[in-house]
């Protein structure tokens, strides 16, 4: 799965980290005295309106560090370990990663622009307001131009990772056919070679990029939900603590997450079975065919009893982590407006503050809610990549895993 498309998976995969770990310790401590070396000032008293957000000197040094530090990095793989797909993985996913960063920015410059305009709303519904309709329609006319930038990236990204994913796809398909003799004898090889990649590509350009927007929403909103904690002095119930928003947002994301991942704890395997089992039906309906002895009615009637039962364990597992998961997605939708109550009540914020927490409490709990929103589809994932893992235990000449070894054919 990985092989086919990076080059040395194991060891790509550890430099990733260990050089995005060191490229963001000397930005985070750094950055300023480079800037200050470039005649930068990073230094904004206030946040930019509208899309010179985009073009301060803070952000014009960052492309230029994305650039480098992602430039020393393909050199080095492109230099040390050549592969027919460097181009589309490494470079490929540089930029996705830098255009999905680049939309979440967009989120922040539509955040930055709530408070001007809802301040300004609250004081035209004042009875002494000085605010014209003509400053209102210029607020409006700024979130215009941020949200049609916002359309182009958001149009431009689902492109390139579209076609990031299916070259990743023909990739796995290369690989496999051309390992066809070794996976031939793995039940529903031809069908883990056609449909099964063609659900993992699908599968992990949702996730995958629900995945690094998630993250790149936590780097760019946990600073603005750091900051606006100071307009929040207490909590209720816990009362006065440090960075009130800030702790809430991450305690109450990690308990709902640890929550589900232990309530859907049996769901991937089930999901596997449950890709076994109808493999198995659909096998003997295959067989059935071209021979008259197989796909009797008593033998299609017991495959398809397991079918029915697997399906039906399934129903009931969904259940109860359906119940959980609802549950704490109603209780989400009010829980910053619980914890903002005696803020709200002593005055101590604008509308437009309170508009500016909501959407960046929002943005942070949503992100660290991920596995929370994105379960089901990891599931199916997890389901798919067990059975691929087969094919990869096949190639290596290695046994299947346990749950495979009831149905290879000879």
């Amino acid at each position: 799965m990985f092989k086919s498309f990076f080059p040395n998976p194991k060891w790509f995969f550890i430099s990733v980290v260990i050089w995005a770990i060191v490229s963001s310790f000397i930005w985070y401590s750094f950055n300023t005295d480079i800037g200050n070396f470039f005649g930068l000032d990073l230094n904004e008293p206030e946040p930019t309106i509208g899309l010179g957000h985009f073009v301060t000197d803070s952000f014009l040094l960052f492309y230029g560090y994305y650039l480098v530090s992602i430039g020393i990095f393909a050199a080095f793989w492109f230099k040390t370990s050549p592969h027919q797909w460097q181009i589309w993985s490494i470079l490929g996913s540089a930029l996705i990663l830098f255009s999905t960063y680049f939309s979440v920015q967009v989120s922040v410059a539509i955040n930055n622009w709530r408070r001007p305009f809802f301040d300004s709303v609250q004081n035209a519904l004042s009875e002494d307001s000085d605010v014209t309709a003509g400053q209102l329609y210029e607020l409006i006319f700024i979130f215009a131009e941020i949200a049609f930038l916002a359309i182009f990236v958001f149009v431009a990204t689902r492109f390139l990772v579209s076609h990031f994913i299916f070259r990743w796809r023909t990739a796995m398909n290369d690989y496999y056919t051309e390992q066809w003799k070794n996976v031939r004898h793995v039940e529903g090889a031809s069908q883990r070679v056609q449909e099964d990649t063609m659900r993992f590509a699908t599968i992990m350009e949702n996730l995958g990029v629900a995945l690094i927007d998630a993250v790149m929403t936590l780097f760019a909103f946990l600073p603005v939900l750091w900051s606006l904690s100071q307009y929040v002095s207490e909590l209720p119930i816990v009362g006065a603590i440090p960075y009130p928003l800030f702790t809430a947002a991450i305690v109450w994301s990690i308990f709902g997450t640890g929550v589900l991942a232990i309530v859907g704890i049996k769901l991937p395997g089930l999901e596997f079975k449950n890709q076994r089992v109808e493999a198995a039906y659909r096998k003997e309906l295959v067989y059935g065919e071209d021979d008259t002895e197989r796909a009797q009615p008593i033998t299609l009637k017991e495959l398809f009893a397991n079918v029915r039962k697997n399906y039906f364990k399934l129903y009931f597992h969904y259940m109860y982590f359906n119940i959980a998961r609802m549950l704490y997605i109603q209780a989400d939708n009010i829980f910053v407006y619980i914890i903002l109550v005696p803020t709200i009540a002593v005055g101590a914020i604008t509308f437009g503050i309170l508009q500016q927490i909501l959407t960046a409490f929002s943005q942070v709990s949503n992100s660290f809610q991920y596995l929370v929103n994105s379960w089901t589809t990891i599931v199916e994932l997890l389901s798919v990549y067990k059975r691929l893992a087969s094919f990869e235990s096949a190639i290596r000449h290695e046994p299947l895993p346990e749950i495979d070894q009831d149905f290879v054919t000879s």
